[in-house]
């Protein structure tokens, strides 16, 4: 329903108005002046705002600059008494979008009016949404410079321009959604929506609803019908967060979905159709589950697909800082502020430090570091976070430093899998010659 904010110090006008427009679709609420508007507009949204300029206690230019710049979505219609057009053309200079001369002259045009500034609401609404998609969606969030993730890569170019179902797995924190979103961003899917439920945010009795929708008068409080994430996601990719977290009674209806593609919504008995990609992910050791009769052995099967494990952050050590530059430059944003950097010892802080909440801690760490940092340098000393979350050294790294001799050899043992035994890039990618990994290969019986 789109909510409409009338305001006029003119009860005559506010009653017309309200009355011209009043219908199932529209919830009109009206004003005596600016200063009610603006205390109205505090408390709560409007789609749109139709309002008289010359007003008592705050005009409607004043109300209008508030509007701009507190609530920008919102569209602004002016009226305006015959003979004062350019007052309504210098409003439209600051954002509204149109203007009505009053007297106004009938019903029809102010309900013509107002359908147009609600469709334009609406398309802007729905390009910026697609747009605030692309962003999250971009391969560019997807960083991989190590090669346990540029072999992770390589899998993923390979089986996102699949129907295939994955499954991905990995500790919590590990950038499951990232690399999801990076999937339906390299399938041929990637004009229609990505559509995320994290299945252990929601209760259980919410869940199925939240999943598969449900019929109006299903269940208490159930007033209208109500599409499910599976056909928001119709033409796309559905991501099901924490897919080990679901209840019995669900993982046979999804198991059901993903081999006929058909369900009921709750309440309902029509069978709908979808066409809907599926990316699981589970920071679960799914098949323990299985073993343990937590989680069915048909709906893993049919999960896995496609398996790919995400490594911990502590070992994808040629990622550390890539990431955390790439994290720095969106908090940056977010936070209004230059471009952020890291120090050497800012950047030695970070690379020494074991992450036991993966890529989330690292994005949590760099957020308070880029509020208390005093320059647009972050420093080690705005690091100190770190102190209170470092945990307790392996054995091996006690022990010290590991053979670099093991050290070379794991890393070309990585490129090559990398690379899937591309000799010339996996020598790129080690940032040595081919010559010199051919001897390599052969000194360490490769």
């Amino acid at each position: 329903m789109n909510k409409i904010l009338v305001v006029d110090d003119e009860e005559g006008i506010r009653s017309f108005i309200a009355a011209a427009l009043a219908s199932k679709e529209l919830r009109i609420t009206t004003a005596k002046d600016g200063q009610e508007a603006a205390e109205l507009l505090d408390r709560q949204s409007f789609h749109l705002v139709i309002t008289d300029l010359k007003m008592p206690r705050l005009d409607g230019m004043a109300l209008l600059q508030k509007i701009r710049k507190e609530t920008p979505e919102t569209e602004v219609i002016v009226l305006t008494a015959f003979g004062t057009i350019e007052t309504a053309v210098a409003a439209m200079r600051l954002g509204a979008l149109d203007y009505l001369a009053k007297p106004i002259s009938s019903p029809d045009e102010l309900r013509l009016l107002v359908q147009r500034a609600l469709e334009t609401r609406s398309l802007r609404t729905e390009r910026d949404r697609h747009k605030r998609n692309q962003q999250e969606n971009s391969p560019a969030n997807f960083v991989a410079r190590d090669p346990t993730m540029l072999a992770i890569q390589s899998q993923i170019d390979k089986v996102a321009n699949t129907d295939a179902i994955i499954l991905l797995s990995g500790e919590s924190g590990t950038g499951k959604e990232i690399t999801a979103r990076a999937i339906h961003a390299a399938s041929k899917r990637n004009a229609g929506p990505f559509v995320a439920v994290n299945c252990a945010a929601i209760t259980e009795s919410l869940l199925e609803s939240e999943i598969f929708g449900h019929e109006k008068g299903a269940f208490t409080g159930a007033t209208d019908t109500r599409r499910g994430r599976f056909e928001l996601a119709d033409g796309g990719t559905l991501f099901l967060d924490e897919v080990g977290e679901l209840a019995p009674k669900l993982q046979a209806k999804l198991l059901r979905v993903l081999e006929e593609q058909t369900f009921e919504r709750v309440g309902g008995t029509r069978a709908i159709s979808v066409d809907t990609r599926v990316i699981a992910a589970t920071n679960r050791n799914l098949m323990h589950e299985v073993e343990q009769q937590h989680f069915r052995l048909d709906l893993y099967h049919r999960l896995a697909v496609f398996p790919i494990t995400l490594p911990p952050l502590r070992d994808r050590q040629l990622d550390i800082i890539p990431i955390a530059l790439h994290l720095l430059s969106r908090i940056a944003i977010e936070l209004g502020r230059p471009q952020l950097t890291l120090s050497k010892t800012a950047q030695q802080a970070i690379q020494k430090h074991n992450w036991p909440g993966n890529i989330r801690e690292l994005k949590n760490v760099l957020e308070r570091a880029s509020i208390i940092a005093d320059h647009d340098e972050i420093i080690s000393k705005d690091l100190s976070n770190l102190t209170n979350t470092t945990t307790e050294p392996s054995l091996k790294n006690k022990l010290g430093p590991r053979p670099l001799r093991e050290v070379e050899r794991e890393a070309i043992i990585k490129a090559l899998d990398a690379t899937d035994g591309h000799r010339k890039q996996a020598a790129e990618l080690l940032g040595i010659g081919l010559r010199t990994l051919y001897d390599k290969i052969k000194e360490y019986k490769l």
